[in-house]
């Protein structure tokens, strides 16, 4: 078995420096993937950020899963299993960015639903990330089939996503630096603003075990929900099985953070 932190080749900078803060294993992951026009996206990032385009399009993502094995350092520099929010489902809506003062890509994250309220409260006070409270339902069937629903709640407005999707298969490998697939999972950091401040959150992982993926989405309220016109056709589909992640302490975009090594 690999040693996760051992296991850097594959990454564009090396590891951030210190300890990781948390830890967590993601499950059955559909990436769901649309192109936008770059200007209309541009138009949604916050300051100190632009566009990481591919092939001329902004992409956004909406990614149904679930977690669990959740640890943290949050107490000293003991590692500590999270009971209460151990293992729980998430829906996050996503796009690509750059930041401009670091060239650094990573993820931007437009919404985050979780159906931990622990979870939301934690990601909102450690990590300023946008968390949402939902009524979230998983389901396997035995042909792998998974029925998927959430429903975000405590907002006002109902903001709702229902799927049916499943694995077709092993890519040929690990996704290749130049292709889509490669793109659009192999991020290594996410951005978020804060106090007129943009943070990164590093991450570290091996490469995605991505698969083939059909799905059925039947109700997709989240682009909307967030100024985001889908364009009318279906989407760029993956899937994963599972991929253990490990999270450090948010640092300011700054040059001096920037790390050995990236390009």
């Amino acid at each position: 078995m690999l040693n996760v932190l051992n296991t850097v080749e594959h990454r564009p900078y090396e590891l951030p420096a210190g300890r990781w803060r948390m830890a967590q294993r993601w499950n059955d992951l559909l990436f769901a993937h649309w192109p936008i026009a770059v200007d209309a996206m541009a138009r949604l990032l916050p300051a100190g950020l632009e566009v990481d385009s591919f092939d001329g399009w902004a992409w956004v993502g909406v990614v149904p899963f679930w977690m669990d094995q959740v640890r943290t350092r949050a107490v000293g520099e003991r590692c500590v299993t999270v009971p209460s929010a151990g293992k729980f489902c998430e829906l996050n809506l996503r796009t690509y960015a750059r930041s401009r003062v670091t060239g650094l890509r990573g993820v931007y994250f437009f919404s985050l639903d979780a159906a931990s309220a622990l979870a939301v409260l934690g990601a909102r006070t450690l990590f300023h990330l946008p968390y949402f409270l939902a009524d979230m339902r998983r389901k396997t069937a035995q042909d792998g089939t998974i029925e998927y629903r959430s429903r975000r709640l405590l907002t006002g407005s109902i903001v709702r996503f229902e799927a049916s999707y499943r694995a077709l298969g092993e890519l040929a490998g690990p996704s290749v630096g130049g292709t889509l697939e490669h793109f659009l999972t192999e991020r290594y950091c996410l951005f978020a603003p804060h106090g007129g401040r943009m943070l990164v959150g590093h991450i570290h992982h091996l490469p995605w075990p991505l698969e083939r993926a059909e799905a059925e989405i039947r109700v997709n309220e989240l682009p909307a929900a967030h100024g985001i016109a889908l364009p009318d056709h279906a989407p760029v589909l993956h899937f994963a099985r599972e991929l253990n992640v490990y999270i450090w302490s948010l640092l300011e975009d700054r040059s001096e953070n920037l790390l050995t090594g990236f390009v």
